[in-house]
């Protein structure tokens, strides 16, 4: 009897090891498959960034709900996994899934969302509706589809090296600039002249745009503009220096408001040429521009605290000079009386006393009457 309870006492120490053991590698096994787990969710994030930087992917700029987002088209996605069949590598597992099935764990994740245009509407003159509108709203139905559809990312996206140090360039930028007054003088005219290089360029091709896009609406009743995203907010750089412009979509113009604008193209500019100034303004002006552009580029402190120096001297000897020639103005005028009016003088003195005595006297009489 003894040996069977000592046995069984071994049995539940040793069953109650076993169940501490197990629940021991329970434990053990439980971090790995939530690392698994998180592992599983980062794989979306990164696949989501690696197709929002892929530059085959087109996307467009908006406001939903007074806030711009990226966004992009349903067709564009589906077109883009199939031509990159690589990127959804990332995915492992669940490389396999079909696009509408990937972007549908995408919606659920809230890494995007799904858009809707604002303006469902024809506008006049218009055929059919835009193709990338600059207003979204959120659609009801979150649910992927390439028919018409939108969607825009909800992420924050993750800058590249590069752009993190620009962007703490930034600062000493503005430092620099705020510095300009006191660099030498050939700094100066270095960036003087690449500034206004660049200005030069600039408006210069605004204006051979400007004029070729009139001559062609005026003659061909043909919108083209080339370079057409030199003036859009947000393009890459390839985008930014694309020449050829897109296909025209609106209906062409009426040739009497194509003749009406030319007739008052025409107009203004001999309006402007008549009232053009002639060669002595031009000079004037020219001088009074070379003048302030003079002054900015030899200031320089220690021209500054001379002028200013000079400017204090030039003050205290102005108020010397002043004040000694007031001094010397009342001398001049000043003229010192003759004998003759010195002599009157004292005369009318007497007399005024004597006066004075007599009515004093008179005072006292009638006084010792009463």
């Amino acid at each position: 009897m003894k040996k069977s309870g000592g046995a069984e006492k071994k049995k539940s120490k040793r069953s109650s090891g076993a169940v501490t053991n197990g629940n021991k590698d329970h434990n053990t096994d439980t971090p790995p498959r939530k690392k698994q787990a998180a592992k599983k969710k980062d794989v979306f994030q990164l696949f989501a960034e690696k197709v929002r930087n892929h530059k085959d992917l087109e996307s467009r700029w908006a406001v939903l709900q007074e806030t711009r987002v990226e966004y992009f088209r349903g067709k564009d996605f589906v077109s883009f996994l199939r031509n990159h069949p690589e990127v959804k590598e990332i995915l492992e597992s669940d490389k396999d899934l079909e696009n509408e099935d990937i972007a549908n764990v995408l919606l659920e994740k809230s890494l995007m969302v799904r858009c809707d245009r604002v303006v469902k509407t024809l506008r006049p003159g218009k055929k059919k509706l835009s193709t990338w509108p600059a207003h979204l709203e959120i659609f009801p139905d979150q649910m992927f589809s390439d028919n018409d559809a939108f969607f825009a990312w909800t992420f924050v996206n993750r800058h590249p090296l590069w752009q993190t140090l620009l962007s703490m360039l930034w600062p000493v930028l503005t430092l620099g600039i705020c510095l300009f007054p006191v660099y030498p003088h050939s700094c100066k005219l270095v960036i003087l002249y690449s500034c206004l290089g660049v200005l030069l360029l600039f408006f210069s091709l605004l204006l051979v745009r400007a004029m070729i896009f009139g001559v062609l609406w005026v003659v061909l009743g043909k919108r083209v503009w080339i370079l057409p995203n030199i003036l859009v907010e947000e393009a890459t750089l390839r985008e930014l220096f694309c020449f050829w412009p897109k296909k025209d979509e609106g209906e062409p113009p009426k040739w009497t408001s194509r003749l009406f604008y030319a007739v008052v193209t025409v107009l203004v500019i001999l309006l402007l040429r008549h009232h053009a100034p002639d060669e002595a303004a031009r000079a004037r002006y020219q001088k009074r521009v070379s003048n302030i552009i003079d002054d900015v580029l030899e200031w320089s402190p220690s021209l500054a605290l001379s002028g200013m120096m000079d400017k204090q001297t030039a003050n205290s000897t102005e108020h010397g000079e002043n004040f000694t020639g007031d001094n010397n103005k009342n001398l001049e005028d000043f003229t010192p009386p003759d004998d003759d009016t010195i002599l009157e003088e004292h005369e009318d003195k007497k007399m005024g006393n004597f006066e004075d005595e007599d009515e004093e006297l008179q005072h006292q009489h009638e006084h010792s009457e009463m």
